[in-house]
This record gives structure tokens, sequence and C-alpha cells, in this order.
């Protein structure tokens, strides 16, 4: 039985897993997700669910739903007829950035006392009348601000400018292996500056399992945590943020490379400006990309201002002694090691 296994042919096998794993592509929702390989015969894991979104576990939930609040004051009907028009009428903007550029006098007073209600705020999109429809406005893209969309309490209508994300991946993906970096992920049209791609899925856990399935898999071990720490201070004193975890579970977002020179930005997503713990990880183009090439996003996470912070951080983190790994993205400013 073991000569005859040795000898047989795999192809046969490596066939129909390929196509198991094509099945649960096309099961996926949104637009043609394909699967290439040209390296080698090895396919994505069999393991691997793919979500539509995030799967809560155990000691994880959003906040109760009465804390959901809708925008009362806007219609669908405002002013160009694309849901909320006018952004100090807006309360899902509550918490956006202020407009500083179109403040008067009295208003800069207010901002100055750190006095933010009643302020004009900043839409994340372009209106669904511009050339640039549904893009991310230059002033997200300069500077990652939390993005705050209408939620199922707004009465401002499904056509309402805020809604993008929510409505879920509109292009399609390609999940493809590299030749050095295992799986990578592509988009097969022309992507803008500011477009929408898909959003980081998986299971959101708590900190304490989050740190068990660490302890459990040991250093070296590939990692698809991703925490959800963009609101620190507004935690209840003793308590921790929760983890989403891609590695058993997720969307094709799982599948994208690191590169220390990204095309894509991830951006934190709000449909409830008072849930700072449970909220979408999305990502967008940062420039323009043509259709075919890999998409990428920084796995550190952060803003650099210069090229002395970047050299500063690696430094750091070498000198700390974490475990880390030769980065492979091949960008001129690669800072040359990954840590995970």
């Amino acid at each position: 039985m073991v000569s005859r296994a040795q000898a047989s042919k795999t192809y046969r096998a490596e066939g129909a897993i390929r196509m198991a794993a094509i099945r649960k592509l096309r099961a996926v929702n949104g637009p043609a997700i394909t699967l290439m390989n040209t390296v080698d015969s090895s396919s994505i894991p069999l393991s691997f669910e793919f979500v539509n979104e995030s799967v809560l576990g155990e000691g994880v939930y959003k906040a109760p739903r009465e804390t959901v609040l809708g925008c009362n004051k806007c219609r669908p009907q405002m002013g160009q007829g694309v849901g909320c028009e006018y952004t100090q009428r807006c309360d899902c903007l509550e918490y956006a950035p202020v407009n500083t550029a179109t403040l008067n006098p009295v208003q800069q007073a207010k901002f100055d006392a750190g006095e933010y209600n009643e302020l004009p705020k900043r839409f994340p999109y372009y209106s669904p009348n511009s050339v640039r429809s549904g893009l991310l406005i230059n002033f997200y893209l300069e500077k990652r601000h939390p993005i705050y969309e209408c939620n199922e309490d707004c009465p401002c209508g499904p056509v309402c400018k805020t809604r993008v994300v929510q409505k879920g991946r509109q292009i399609p993906l390609q999940i493809f292996k590299t030749k050095d970096r295992g799986w990578g992920l592509k988009s097969t049209v022309d992507l803008r500056q500011g477009q929408f791609i898909d959003t980081y899925r998986g299971e959101i856990l708590t900190d304490e399992e989050t740190g068990r399935r660490e302890e459990a898999a040991g250093p070296g071990k590939d990692s698809y945590l991703y925490a959800l720490d963009k609101f620190p201070e507004s935690l209840p004193q003793g308590e921790e943020f929760f983890v989403v975890d891609g590695e058993y579970m997720g969307g094709p977002s799982r599948f994208m490379n690191h590169c220390c020179d990204p095309n894509c930005k991830q951006y934190t997503v709000s449909y409830n400006k008072n849930d700072n713990r449970v909220y979408e990880i999305a990502f967008f183009a940062c420039r323009d990309i043509p259709k075919g090439e890999e998409l990428t996003f920084d796995y550190l996470d952060k803003d650099y201002e210069d090229e002395a912070e970047i050299e500063g951080a690696s430094g750091q983190k070498q000198a700390d002694g974490d475990n880390y790994i030769p980065c492979r993205c091949g960008a001129e400013r690669c800072r040359g090691k990954l840590w995970v």
C-alpha cells in the first residue's frame, strides 16, 4: 500500500482541492473572486472559511441596540438628492473631523476651546454627482481619520453619499500565488485613488482569547490578528480592546501582503458612532492602481511623517529583541524587517 501510494499521481486530488476552494470563493458576496496559481500545485487552505461579515467570539459584544442613533435631520431629497447634505445637521458626523477651512471667527473660537458640536465637519466621500463619486476625499487620504457612515436608523435613504463600505465590495478580485511571499491579492480592474476595496473580516476575539491563541501557536507562526484599538481612551476602566483574527475565517483581504510603501491604506469605519469597540477595518486605494498589480498595505498600521521615524521604529524593535523576519516587499523605502 505504501509503494502504491508513493507511485500514485496526485493531480486528481490537487484538482479536487482546487475546485473545492473555487466553490467557496463563488459563495462570497459581491463580484467574482478568482484563484490563480502559476507557481506550484498548491491551493488556499480548505480549512479557511469565507464569511461575509465578522463573527463575534465568546465574550465579544457590540454596543446595545439603543445606542445606534440616526441623523434625524437629514432626508434623501436634501440639496442634490444624495441624502445627507449639511454636515452641521448630520448627527452621524458628531465625532468626524472638523472642517477648519470653513470656520468663521465665532466657530474658530469654539474649536480653539475644544467645543466641536455644531461645527462644520468633513464628509468622507465625494458626492454621487461628482466625477469622483464614492471615492475618499483628499482630506481623508492625507490623514487617516475614522470614517463615520450612516446606519439603518438614518432617514437619509440608501442613496446617501455617506454609505460606501456598508454596501460591500464592488470590485472583482483575484487571490494568486506569489513567488516568495505565499498568497497575494490583486484587482482584475483598474482602481482609482480613494476607491473602497474590501473589509478585513474574521473572528472578533477578546484580548484574553487572542493571547491564548498566540501562546499556543508559538513564535514564528504567521499572524492574522488585527487589533481594534483605534479608541483606547474610550474603553471602560480595566477592559481591553477586541481583536479580529482572520486565520480561520474571513474575506479575500486576508490574503493581502505587507509592503513598506503600500498602494492601499486601512481605515476605521463605523456605522455606530457610540460603539468604539466593534467597527470595520476597510481598505482603500491610496493611489491609482492598475489591474493586475498586487494589493498591499502596511502591517504597522501607522502614518509616518518622515524617514527618521521609520528608522527609529525599526531600530527600537530590533533593540527590544522582539521576533522579526526579513521583509521581502521590495519597496525602495523598505524597512528591511517585518515583525508580527
